[in-house]
């Protein structure tokens, strides 16, 4: 091979080896812009993630949102402000028996399943009106929204006529329904359908289902439960007749069997 020959393979070698590492070196910067665009993108998102988590937990949630509403929706057949005062009864009965309930407390349920069905009697007989007032506050206790739940689901009821109201109430009070206090099954919308199918008034009533589902009458339940923490009652069961504590005698507590519950009643309605 001559010696100039060899001088231009060499050179060929360097210019082919040459347009080899720019080749490289262009897939090389593309391959790094690649990479920097998608961290860029990447700390974006994640940025984007954090800062949507933190609006979203800095909004009110649902209970908390029906709790400050200002336009209250509230059932047929209350009465006051916001639709809190719910009586029901003959007009002309002359006294008037306050209950004040939590839908979750295990003790109402007590008092319901053995004295309810002699209160819904005295009521159509004329004996006394009914006031009740609902409460919320086992929800609180662990962070629950069954109270809240069912008593908006009673207020759904109440908007179909007092007496789907007591009678969904003594079902979600009774032996099948009621759960046990630390079993949140309140909070669920199909728990409480399952319960009003027991009632004929509720069972494949489409409004009453909507307005469950739909949470109609949210606001109210948070407006009536802010009635009972204005109230000054502290327990329930708590009964009362003309602002008097009505209890089993001899005792503060509240009555639970039909004896004790007659015994303090006819004294209340003589004083």
């Amino acid at each position: 091979m001559s010696k100039r020959n060899s001088q231009s393979s060499k050179a060929a070698a360097r210019e082919r080896l040459r347009a080899e590492r720019e080749k490289q070196a262009r897939k090389d910067k593309v391959r790094r812009q690649v990479v920097v665009a998608a961290s860029a993108l990447g700390i974006l998102a994640v940025a984007g993630g954090v800062g949507f988590a933190v609006v979203q937990a800095g909004k009110p949630s649902g209970w908390e949102a029906a709790s400050d509403a200002k336009d209250i929706t509230a059932p047929k057949n209350t009465e006051g402000a916001d639709g809190t005062t719910v009586v029901i009864g003959k007009p002309e009965a002359k006294k008037t028996l306050e209950i004040y309930e939590d839908s979750r407390c295990p003790v109402c349920a007590t008092f319901e399943q053995g004295v309810g069905a002699t209160v819904e009697k005295d009521v159509a007989d004329g004996k006394y009106k009914l006031k009740y007032i609902g409460a919320t506050f086992i929800d609180n206790s662990d962070q629950g929204e069954g109270s809240k739940n069912a008593l908006s689901a009673l207020g759904a009821a109440l908007d179909v006529s007092p007496e789907a109201f007591l009678k969904y109430k003594a079902a979600l009070y009774s032996a099948e329904f009621h759960p046990e206090e630390s079993d949140d099954k309140f909070a669920e919308d199909s728990y409480l359908l399952k319960a009003a199918d027991s009632v004929p008034a509720l069972k494949g009533n489409a409004e009453f289902r909507k307005n469950v589902e739909n949470g109609t009458f949210d606001s109210w339940a948070m407006k009536m439960s802010k009635a009972f923490d204005n109230s000054g009652v502290r327990g329930t069961p708590t009964l009362k007749m003309d602002g008097k504590a009505v209890t089993a005698e001899g005792s503060e507590n509240p009555p639970l069997t039909v004896e004790q519950f007659t015994t303090a009643v006819d004294k209340a309605l003589k004083a």
